[in-house]
């Protein structure tokens, strides 16, 4: 990593009010899975200042996913490919492949990540690439990754919709319907203990509420056996910077659950 690169990355942090960096080597180790396949890893204690188990809203049950085709040897590497394959790369399960889609955008990173990210949809950078998050939005992303010492290679991330909408526009219901059991399957064959929604939509599509993200934000959800935090899109902290402190708050939070679930209390 070059100086520039340093001094920049040491700016992004300020500008989230972080005010010094760990140096546990243990933040970077990844606990095995300890279930057997198929299981639910069990959630780990909220942190004191986080919402209580009493206030916690619990979301929806989601209309039930596909089940992963998957054998007792097969990996969750493997599980994420037949998925991908089942997509297939010139889908026409919705009307988003005759609007000009370039490439389906399936998902990228580590396939046994403890942390996964959400978003909405691809946007043009995304659509151009094949591989989500890798825009000016993308770019903040990974800083935001890299402030709770992880890298994008240590998570995974996907998106509610796999193909871009045209001029960005929200995703419709029909396209959601189509799309959001890939994304259900993705969590299962990942089986994070972590999720982060991004933005407005990936939060209310995946907890199925018309809330708005500034009131979903702060907030712990129990979410198909997983914690669920919703928080800022990165497109929306490049519009308002302001809101970076926010965005740290939930990150520091993500951070304990992780870190709980790494260690559970005795």
């Amino acid at each position: 990593m070059s100086r520039d690169q340093i001094e920049a990355h040491l700016k992004f942090a300020a500008e989230l009010g972080v005010t010094g960096i760990s140096r546990d080597a243990a933040w970077r180790v990844r606990r095995p899975p300890t279930l057997a396949d198929g299981e639910s890893t069990p959630a780990a204690p909220l942190p004191d200042d986080a919402t209580t188990p009493a206030a916690m809203p619990v979301a929806s049950a989601a209309p039930p996913a596909p089940v992963v085709p998957v054998t007792l040897s097969m990996s969750r590497a493997d599980a994420l490919s037949l998925i991908k394959s089942d997509i297939g790369p010139e889908c026409t399960r919705c009307k988003l492949h005759a609007l000009g889609r370039t490439h389906v955008v399936f998902g990228v990173g580590n396939p046994e990540a403890r942390l996964m990210f959400v978003g909405e949809a691809p946007g043009g950078d995304e659509d151009i690439q094949g591989v989500p998050f890798v825009g000016r939005a993308g770019q903040l992303l990974t800083k935001i990754i890299e402030a709770i010492d992880l890298t994008r290679e240590d998570v995974y991330i996907a998106n509610v919709i796999k193909c871009r909408p045209p001029q960005n526009r929200n995703p419709e219901p029909d396209e959601v319907e189509r799309c959001e059991p890939f994304l259900f399957r993705q969590i299962d064959a990942v089986q994070p203990q972590v999720i982060v929604a991004l933005g407005k939509f990936a939060a209310q599509t995946l907890l199925r509420t018309v809330e708005p993200i500034s009131k979903l934000r702060g907030r712990v959800f129990d979410y198909r056996g997983v914690r669920l935090i919703p928080t800022f899109h990165p497109a929306y902290l490049l519009r308002n910077p302001a809101s970076k402190r926010e965005v740290w708050e939930d990150m520091k939070r993500v951070k304990r659950l992780l870190a709980e679930e790494r260690s559970p209390a005795q």
